[in-house]
């Protein structure tokens, strides 16, 4: 749907330009934006490298191990049914302090890898019938769903692509968004916390009746 839309706004610019006479202007700008494109992605690129380097050494010097430890309370709040020391605990960890650091592309092979981990766990748990399993094959599991909304609505203390994007589009100060940012993801974590607990409950209740 979004493809169409993209192509029938290009297609009625195009002819908006053709009929009032600007197609030198469109022309300039489709080479200008081109540039744009290239520059923003070749910036985006370095500071991808620099901080996906970052998460891999404080992997290798034990700080995101630290990291993973102080927030296994919280992952006990809000993945109550999984297994101690589960391998999708650490991976979902490890997303999360990416997300909080602004790191979403240091984030995105935990997060994937998390799924596949949790995909396997609710299998053996169909397998043997066990409490929290997805009655449907298919079907995603509390653990999968609360991860997905925590994913998406995650707390962000450096929203480090945001800070490059007012950066190369010539910011006074692209640090500025620091503050608004924080105080938004915080509110959105806060409302993805209390949705999954709410939606959880019921589901949890009912397996240990």
């Amino acid at each position: 749907m979004l493809n169409y839309l993209w192509m029938a706004m290009l297609i009625l610019g195009l002819l908006i330009g053709a009929a009032t006479g600007n197609m030198q202007n469109i022309s300039n700008a489709i080479v200008e934006s081109a540039q744009d494109a290239v520059d923003l992605c070749i910036t985006m690129l370095g500071i991808m490298a620099v901080w996906t380097g970052v998460m891999r050494i404080a992997r290798k010097a034990g700080l995101l191990e630290q990291l993973t430890k102080l927030l296994r309370p919280v992952m006990r709040f809000l993945f109550p049914n999984l297994p101690e020391n589960h391998a999708a605990g650490e991976y979902i960890s490890t997303n999360c302090v990416a997300n909080i650091l602004g790191l979403g592309w240091a984030a995105t092979p935990a997060g994937l890898k998390a799924m596949e981990a949790l995909g396997r766990l609710e299998d053996d748990r169909r397998a043997g019938n066990a409490v929290g399993a997805v009655r449907k094959p298919g079907m995603a599991s509390n653990e999968m769903c609360t991860f997905l909304i925590l994913n998406i609505s995650s707390l962000q203390l450096i929203p480090v692509s945001i800070i490059a994007y007012r950066s190369q589009y010539g910011s006074a100060n692209p640090a500025a968004i620091v503050g608004p940012a924080i105080l938004a993801t915080a509110a959105s974590t806060a409302v993805a916390v209390i949705f999954c607990r709410l939606m959880d409950r019921p589901a949890f209740m009912r397996e240990r009746k």
